[in-house]
């Protein structure tokens, strides 16, 4: 991300959405629930991830109730067992699992880790499954989409060139 594009997302109008945060938007789009007043809470505070998906989701209009949270938060279990929308970039190996999460809880996995030379997410799939309402696999969700996502923002920063 450019800190040009970065402060067009910090002021409401996106023109380019990093891949990944365009892809859990594209994500969240498709299952259709509604954001407004749900509380979402995202763990991973990166420049990449985490910082522009907070400030995507914050937006007017979109007016989702963000937390956002690390490996380090204390309480972490209590937090996220209070989410609607968990989304999960903090880069550590199912670090969540179903004490976690609420029953019917979206939740994004936007992890990608390699243990005993097999690719996890961040969060404990097969846990988790039975609880959400929807959820994304690693391998095989999010970063799927997010390749598309690099293809759209190739076509668009064309487009704005002009």
């Amino acid at each position: 991300m450019h800190p040009y594009n970065l402060g067009l997302l910090m002021a409401g109008r996106p023109r380019v959405l990093p891949s990944t945060v365009g892809s859990v938007w594209e994500i969240l789009q498709f299952i259709g629930v509604p954001l407004t007043g749900k509380r979402a809470v995202i763990i991973g505070r990166s420049l990449v991830v985490g910082k522009p998906l907070a400030m995507l989701l914050l937006q007017k209009g979109i007016d989702a109730t963000v937390t956002v949270c690390h490996s380090k938060t204390e309480q972490l279990t209590e937090i996220t067992h209070e989410a609607d929308i968990l989304i999960v970039a903090a880069g550590k190996p199912h670090l969540i699992g179903k004490k976690h999460v609420k029953r019917g809880t979206i939740v994004i996995d936007v992890g990608i880790n390699v243990v005993a030379g097999k690719l996890v997410g961040d969060v404990k799939f097969d846990e988790v499954y039975q609880l959400a309402s929807y959820i994304t696999p690693v391998p095989g969700g999010v970063g799927k989409v997010t390749t598309h996502y690099l293809m759209y923002n190739l076509v668009k920063s064309y487009e704005h060139r002009r």
